[in-house]
C-alpha cells in the first residue's frame, strides 16, 4: 500500500445513450470522452485512460489521437492507455506517438502495454496469432530500449532493423511511465519484473484477492532481477450511484447483454442475477454507493499492495448521465473517502 495512491478512470470508448435512449454516434462518443476526461480532472481524479479495440461500439482505436485532444482541454490529469496492444503496433511508431503526446501534454503521458485479450487487431493488421508471444517479447524489448537509450541499434524478426537510430521528438529521460498489463499469466508478471516495469492487474471477474499470489511473485521477481519496488495497479469495472440499489440495477441492465455476448464468443459463463450479485458483493465489480465502493477499493488496495486503482466506468449503451454521475461521485466522494480509510489503516499500523 503506497502513500501516494492514485485513482483514475478507464474507458474503452463504448457508445453511450442519451436521455431519450438514443444511441450516440461514434463521433458523438469520441467528443463525449473528451468531455468526460475534462470532468475527471475537474473533480480531482489522477488519471484518465483509454483502451485499444477494433469492434463495433468501441471508439478507442486511435488512443494517442484521442489523448492528444484531451490534453489540449486539460492541464493536470495523467493521460494514459488502459491497454495498448504492443503485439500489433510498431514500437517506433508507438514511440513517436507517445513522445509527441508527452510533449503536447507537458509530461502527462502514460502507457499500459498488453498482449491483447481481444485479438481483432491481429487479422486487421496482418499478424498471425501463432506469433502471439514472440511478437510481444521482441517489440517490448525494442520499445524499452528506444525509451531508455539515446541511440539504438537493433535487429529482430518482427520489423526492419535499426542502426544508431535516434527518434524525435525525444521522450523525457528514462521514458514515460510504462506499465505491463496482466490478465492472469504468471509469465507476464515475471516479464514485467524482468524489465523493472510497474504491474497493472486487469481483474474483471472473481475475487480480486486471488491475485495476491501474483503480487508476491512480482515482488520476489523484482528483487531477484535487482530492481527496486515498482507500483502495482488494478483495473476493474464498476458504476457509482447515490444508492447501492440504483447502482446495481443500472449496471445489471447494461452489463448483462455485454456478458451474454462474451459468453457466446469466448465460452464465459452465462450471466445470472445470482452470479452478478456475487461479483458485486465479493468479486471484481465495483458497483454501489460511494461508501460501498470506497470501502471495497480500500480493502483491495490493502490486500494487493496497490498504489493505483482505475475504474472502467463505461459499458455498452450505458446512459451518459450514469457515466457522468459515476465520474462526479468517484472524484468528489469516493476518492477522499478512500484516502481517509487508507490513512486510518496506516495510523493503526
Amino acid at each position: 500500500m503506497a502513500d501516494n495512491f492514485e485513482l483514475g478512470l478507464n474507458s474503452f470508448g463504448e457508445v453511450a445513450t442519451d436521455a431519450n435512449g438514443r444511441v450516440l454516434s461514434d463521433a458523438e462518443t469520441v467528443r463525449l470522452l473528451v468531455e468526460e476526461a475534462q470532468s475527471a480532472e475537474s473533480v480531482g481524479l489522477d488519471v484518465f485512460s483509454v483502451g485499444e479495440h477494433y469492434r463495433d461500439g468501441h471508439n478507442d482505436s486511435a488512443s494517442p489521437v484521442l489523448l492528444a485532444a484531451i490534453a489540449t482541454g486539460t492541464e493536470r490529469i495523467g493521460l494514459g492507455t488502459s491497454v495498448t496492444v504492443l503485439s500489433t503496433n510498431d514500437p517506433v511508431r508507438l514511440y513517436h506517438e507517445f513522445s509527441t503526446l508527452d510533449a503536447v501534454s507537458n509530461g502527462r503521458a502514460r502507457l499500459i502495454l498488453g498482449r491483447a485479450s481481444a485479438t481483432e487487431s491481429f487479422p486487421l493488421f496482418g499478424y498471425d496469432l501463432a506469433d502471439y508471444e514472440e511478437l510481444f517479447e521482441e517489440k517490448l524489448e525494442l520499445f524499452m530500449r528506444l525509451q531508455r537509450e539515446q541511440s539504438v541499434t537493433w535487429s529482430g524478426t518482427v520489423r526492419a532493423p535499426l542502426v544508431d537510430e535516434t527518434l524525435h521528438p525525444q521522450m523525457r529521460p528514462g521514458g514515460i511511465p510504462t506499465w505491463i498489463g496482466v490478465g492472469g499469466s504468471p509469465n507476464s508478471v515475471i516479464r514485467a519484473a524482468r524489465y523493472g516495469l510497474p504491474l497493472m492487474l486487469a481483474i474483471i471477474g472473481g475475487h480480486p484477492q486471488r491475485f495476491a499470489g501474483h503480487v508476491e511473485l512480482y515482488l520476489r521477481a523484482l528483487e531477484k532481477f535487482g530492481h527496486p519496488v515498482q507500483p502495482i495497479g488494478e483495473h476493474s469495472l464498476g458504476l457509482i450511484a447515490d444508492t447501492d440499489e440504483e447502482a446495481r440495477e443500472t449496471w445489471w441492465r447494461y452489463w448483462r447483454p455485454v456478458v451474454e455476448q462474451l459468453a457466446e464468443e469466448r465460452g464465459f459463463y452465462a450471466p445470472t442475477r445470482e452470479r452478478f450479485e456475487a461479483e458485486v458483493e465479493e468479486g471484481a465489480l465495483f458497483v454501489g454507493s460511494p461508501e460501498t465502493v470506497a470501502r471495497k477499493i480500500a480493502d483491495t488496495v490493502r490486500d494487493l499492495k496497490l498504489s493505483r486503482f482505475d475504474l472502467k466506468y463505461d459499458i455498452m449503451h450505458l446512459p451518459r448521465e450514469a457515466r457522468a454521475r459515476t465520474i462526479e461521485l468517484l472524484g468528489r466522494e469516493v476518492a477522499p473517502r478512500v484516502q481517509e480509510l487508507l490513512a486510518a489503516e496506516r495510523v493503526d499500523v
